[in-house]
């Protein structure tokens, strides 16, 4: 399994050096001048070129990036333009936030998908098995964003039951950190828990007609153990491969999640660097997802190797 884990490490080794260059090159392409938002109203020519200087923008865009990997093999994700931060602190201080939210929203989608999507493959073309699949995808067409206005003006405005923004971290207590997650968790978990629901439900209702499903319950094995412990292993397979594409996905949502709810996380921060051209915190963001997606990614093989040992050999 170490082995298996490794290989997949290596292979990820290009991922995270082709996608911050694919920033840059982006960056490079944008209009606006990190320079002149720097200088502030009417700067001099002699200002900008100084500000340019300093920062390192008047250099080869291929020289600049050896210059950020180096320094990132060094643990040096640079400094921000803007607050003159070091970008390493600004994104530990606002990773719990995200990280909370994310694991958060997966937790609630893969337990809301398990359950709809067992209750639905027990009895297939019935009225409950109808119902998941109707509301399963319903949900699949709901934005993220619009389904968190719901929530807040639901939830939060006209009842008053949980806080319509901001974010209390875990130090603070258990209580308010889970209060300040639901809203937004429960919005970001829609899509995922609609996705997990109907791969589940059709996976397991093809498993529940194979024949060793169909020997176990011949011999007398309740149907409950007969689903649980036999047949949801096998069902699951499809499913742990869509939830790694769906980490991703949930990682782009939380940045609207976090500005819709006020939450200081990375989402925000993120956008306040792009627009204000802020390259050095942009970059380490990138960073941040792509490793974070990588590493689920990793889990997600290993999890499958679990279910399928023939992939490890």
């Amino acid at each position: 399994m170490l082995r298996y884990a490794g290989r997949r490490l290596l292979a990820a080794v290009p991922l995270l050096l082709i996608v911050p260059l694919m920033i840059f090159l982006l960056i490079d392409l944008a209009p606006g001048d990190p320079a002149a938002i720097l200088a502030g109203d009417d700067p001099t020519p002699e200002r900008l070129a100084e500000i340019r200087s300093t920062l390192h923008l008047d250099d080869n865009i291929f020289l600049r990036y050896v210059r950020w990997v180096g320094g990132v093999l060094q643990g040096d994700l640079g400094t921000s333009f803007l607050s003159n931060q070091s970008v390493t602190e600004l994104i530990f201080r606002r990773m719990a936030t995200t990280l909370s939210l994310v694991v958060f929203a997966m937790v609630l989608a893969v337990t809301i998908g398990l359950i709809l999507g067992v209750v639905a493959s027990l009895r297939p073309g019935g009225i409950v098995d109808r119902l998941v699949n109707v509301v399963a995808s319903i949900a699949i067409a709901i934005p993220a964003f619009w389904f968190g206005l719901v929530l807040v003006s639901v939830f939060a405005v006209t009842n008053q039951i949980f806080p319509a923004f901001g974010y209390s971290p875990l130090s603070d207590g258990f209580v308010p950190w889970i209060q300040h997650l639901i809203l937004p968790g429960t919005a970001l978990a829609l899509l995922p828990a609609a996705e997990v629901t109907l791969q589940l439900r059709s996976s397991l209702g093809q498993v529940l007609k194979s024949d060793y499903i169909l020997n176990a319950e011949a011999k007398g094995l309740g149907r409950g153990r007969v689903v649980f412990k036999h047949g949801l292993k096998n069902a699951c397979i499809p499913v742990v491969t869509v939830l790694g594409f769906r980490v991703a996905e949930v990682l782009g949502g939380a940045v609207t999640i976090e500005i819709i709810y006020s939450m200081p996380g990375l989402g925000s921060l993120a956008v306040n660097s792009v627009q204000n051209h802020d390259i050095p915190v942009l970059l380490g963001f990138v960073l941040f997802t792509t490793v974070v997606v990588v590493l689920v990614n990793l889990l997600v093989d290993i999890s499958y190797g679990y279910f399928n040992p023939k992939v490890r050999a």
